[in-house]
């Protein structure tokens, strides 16, 4: 079954960083998925670019309604995610415990509803 590993922290966080800090992050994501790929649960991933150049459109009384950034305000940000293919939602949470995600912010886990 396939798995969504959803990563949010607070983007704040990145900018606090030096660049040795911001080098090793990107090691343990490598690392990470490496891991994933190794043990052949892989699917793809990607990071997302800052909240600040999102955009959230609603369709309301055949208006369409465009409004900059994420609708929710909110502490933690959606920075990027995993799709795995697991045998169940146990197996998903284990990887999102490896996710270095996990460490400093949360990882949310959603099963893929296939259409």
């Amino acid at each position: 079954m396939q798995y969504l590993l959803l990563i949010y922290d607070d983007e704040k966080n990145d900018l606090k960083m030096t660049q040795p800090q911001l080098g090793e992050v990107m090691q343990a994501y490598m690392a990470y998925t490496e891991k994933l790929r190794t043990d052949g649960v892989y699917l793809g991933s990607n990071r997302l670019r800052p909240v600040e150049t999102a955009s959230s459109i609603r369709i309301r009384d055949g208006k369409t309604n465009v409004m900059n950034g994420p609708f929710a305000e909110t502490r933690e940000q959606l920075g990027g995610y995993y799709l795995i293919d697991v045998p169940d939602e146990q197996k998903a949470r284990h990887y999102a415990a490896l996710c270095p995600g996990a460490k400093t912010g949360t990882m949310e886990v959603r099963p893929v509803w296939a259409m």
